[in-house]
């Protein structure tokens, strides 16, 4: 069935930055998602943590499948078009009672990307309110080109280098994008968001898929992504190799390997050398 977006919901994106509530997965399939990572978590004896958050899509056959997910790149196509790279995905778990936090910030920052044609698909395994630390967004800040920003790193903050926009942000202004399990927002790259801690008695599971027309090039040095439909005549992106099973030899050793190259890409002029 196609779940392309209606014309109502592109021009909100258009001119808002954003899109949401917007159905992604059945609510039975996100129980079935969060399923899985707890499973591997207790398997492992504890949560995800540092490049197990980081194209996670290349560990896991079912987050493999997710990024794919005919539901998710119909929409993703209303916006960037039809030849869809997967750039990365990253998980954003906020424990119960978590004080975690993001500060308000653009994707775009540190990414090297030549284009703003990037859209996240934000994916809620779980409820996503403004107890649990919702994402907040900025609407229309996306038309405001690059902001300037500053590195400040706290222990509590999910996003690696601690960016911030250095500029005031009015939190009358923000929206809260609350997502029901299995629901999904979209979001440009330049759109300003962030998101508070979690005050509720549940985990708040997030998974974030970064997507890119097949045009858009690093500009920073050679990276690799996933071809996830259409065709790639640009060849910009080395091609990332699909996990065989779960979380085997070949796909940890592919995925750091990966995640090695693009970590530096990411953290260039930056004194912090790992993701977190």
């Amino acid at each position: 069935m196609d779940q392309a977006l209606d014309d109502a919901t592109i021009a909100r994106y258009r001119q808002e930055g954003y899109a949401a509530p917007i159905r992604a997965v059945s609510n039975a399939d996100a129980r079935t998602l969060r399923r899985q990572l707890e499973e591997f978590e207790q398997a492992q004896g504890g949560p995800l943590a540092g490049d197990q958050r980081h194209k996670t899509h290349l560990l896991f056959t079912w987050l493999d499948a997710l990024v794919r997910h005919p539901a998710i790149l119909d929409a993703v196509e209303s916006v960037i078009g039809p030849d869809i790279l997967v750039w990365n995905s990253n998980f954003f778990v906020k424990e119960a009672h978590d004080p975690a936090f993001v500060t308000f910030h653009q994707d775009s920052t540190y990414w090297g990307l030549s284009a703003p044609d990037v859209v996240t698909a934000w994916v809620a395994f779980t409820r996503s309110d403004q107890a649990s630390g919702c994402m907040q967004v900025l609407p229309g800040s996306h038309g405001r080109d690059q902001l300037p920003h500053v590195d400040n790193p706290q222990a509590h903050n999910l996003l690696t280098r601690g960016q911030e926009v250095a500029v005031a942000v009015d939190p009358a202004r923000t929206v809260a994008l609350e997502l029901s399990p299995g629901e999904m927002s979209l979001h440009h790259v330049r759109l300003v968001h962030g998101s508070g801690p979690n005050r509720s008695r549940d985990r708040r599971i997030g998974f974030a898929i970064r997507y890119i027309p097949t045009h858009v090039r690093q500009l920073n040095g050679r990276d690799a992504a996933s071809l996830v439909r259409g065709r790639d005549r640009f060849h910009h992106f080395d091609p990332e190799p699909r996990p065989e099973s779960d979380f085997d030899a070949a796909a940890r050793a592919a995925h750091a390997a990966v995640l090695k190259r693009h970590t530096e890409l990411l953290m260039r002029g930056s004194a912090l050398t790992a993701l977190r």
